[in-house]
């Protein structure tokens, strides 16, 4: 950083909470891109606006009680990191996995502030969630488990305060019994307390496929604008086999795309004909299977244990849509050797400094996931209007509305690219673009 106060704060950061290193990551890639705007802007150092911005407005950290299916009681940890609200109600999903701390659940709020500003909807950032694991437990479990964390959280957000939604193990099954259960405590069907919800009691059509779909249109436009070509006769690697994934498979394959690989946390399939995508639904959310289950039923695919080999298959666009940090300097330096011409994040912030830089030295098209993968909460935002309004859009108005926030982001951050002398640097433009409308709206407020 070549800003003496974007380093005080960041050593700051560092020195106050020395064990986050995911959050220590985020925010040291989001300050390296603001040098140029923070030189511009003296009074955010008077008005110590970046100490504000790296600090969370306030953390809730609670225990969560609840019983097996044997009578045990249970304890798991419950976070909900309400990070920053300058420019509406914080927003963001409660993540349920057993990796969850403190670090990730901040380095996902810091992240969420940027990406929900650059959806240009009234939304601020937050998150949440808990170290409790659904895989394995009965939907019984499942259901008191969440029915005894929104026992807590409930007194924390508020249609006008917070608004969580789902994430990683937050599906619609774990939504519908928190949400249940928070209506049950205060008595009224406050539908805008929660998004990710059951078509019958407030949800959205296409919310499920928003934040693949949504992937795909930013990274359509990012290839028309900036290398005059499109999806169409691209063979497409994508990692996970999430709702993110799996709508990103679908999607892209609407496009014109082979995509030919998916994987899970034990390995990776690789399809040479184009991944089924009914057979990989049918395993995912038919019955929650593991992907393997695929190379078992479709001939002529193969499925190898582990996941980083999926980066070693040859490409023309590399969608890492699993988890954080999965792509690290070798599987980036194997992702340009295949040929990739771009790599687009589905995921939080799934590729490792060391990554992005192989990519930027390489030449190759990079979108950072506040930008690519902000379909899922715009479309959240969508909901929360929904149901203010109480009233419905359908899926082709709902997705077409998406098609447009996901082609205005691209532009947004591509013009801020060029705005800081770096064009075609999406990581800047992102990081500037999302900075600015949230700075702007804090300097507003005063000292708060």
């Amino acid at each position: 950083m070549k800003s003496a106060y974007l380093q005080r704060v960041y050593d700051q950061v560092v020195a106050r909470d020395p064990g986050e290193k995911e959050f220590h990551q985020a925010v040291y890639e989001v300050l390296e891109s603001l040098d140029v705007i923070v030189e511009k802007h003296p009074e955010y150092e008077k008005a110590g606006l970046m100490e504000r911005f790296v600090e969370p407005e306030r953390m809730i950290l609670f225990r969560v009680p609840w019983v097996d299916d044997a009578g045990n009681v249970q304890v798991n940890r419950g976070y909900r990191i309400q990070f920053n609200s300058a420019i509406g109600p914080y927003k963001g999903g409660l993540r349920l996995h057993p990796s969850v701390n403190l670090s990730i659940l901040k380095f996902l709020g810091f992240e969420q502030i940027l990406k929900n500003s650059l959806t240009g909807l009234p939304i601020g950032g937050g998150k949440g969630g808990s170290d409790f694991d659904p895989h394995g437990k009965s939907d019984a479990e499942v259901m008191r488990f969440c029915q005894s964390f929104i026992t807590e959280l409930y007194r924390h957000i508020g249609q006008f305060t917070d608004v969580p939604a789902g994430d990683i193990g937050t599906g619609a099954r774990e939504i519908g019994y928190m949400f249940g259960q928070y209506k049950r405590i205060v008595d009224a069907h406050e539908a805008g307390i929660l998004t990710g919800k059951g078509l019958s009691y407030g949800g959205s059509l296409a919310r499920t496929e928003a934040t693949g779909y949504g992937l795909c249109y930013l990274t359509e436009e990012m290839l028309k604008c900036m290398r005059n070509t499109s999806f169409a006769g691209k063979t497409v690697v994508i990692s996970g086999s999430g709702n993110v994934a799996i709508f990103a498979t679908e999607k892209a394959t609407q496009l014109g795309a082979k995509v030919v690989t998916m994987s899970d946390s034990n390995g990776y399939i690789y399809d040479p004909n184009g991944i089924q995508l009914d057979v990989v639904k049918d395993i995912k959310l038919g019955h929650r299977g593991r992907i393997k289950e695929y190379a078992e039923r479709v001939p002529g695919s193969t499925y190898t244990e582990g996941c980083s080999g999926v980066w070693t298959v040859k490409c023309d666009i590399a969608l890492p849509c699993a988890t954080q940090n999965e792509i690290n300097e070798e599987s980036a330096k194997a992702i340009v050797a295949g040929g990739a011409m771009a790599v687009a994040e589905g995921a939080n912030m799934p590729s490792t400094p060391e990554a992005i830089k192989v990519y930027l030295d390489a030449g190759i098209l990079y979108a950072p996931a506040k930008a690519a993968n902000a379909g899922g909460v715009a479309t959240s935002a969508l909901e929360m209007s929904q149901n203010s309004m109480r009233y419905s859009w359908s899926f082709e108005e709902v997705d077409a509305k998406l098609h447009d926030i996901m082609v205005n982001i691209f532009h947004n951050i591509y013009d801020a690219s060029k705005e800081c002398g770096v064009e075609g640097n999406l990581m800047v433009g992102a990081n500037v673009a999302g900075f600015l409308k949230v700075a702007n709206a804090m300097m507003a407020h005063g000292i708060v």
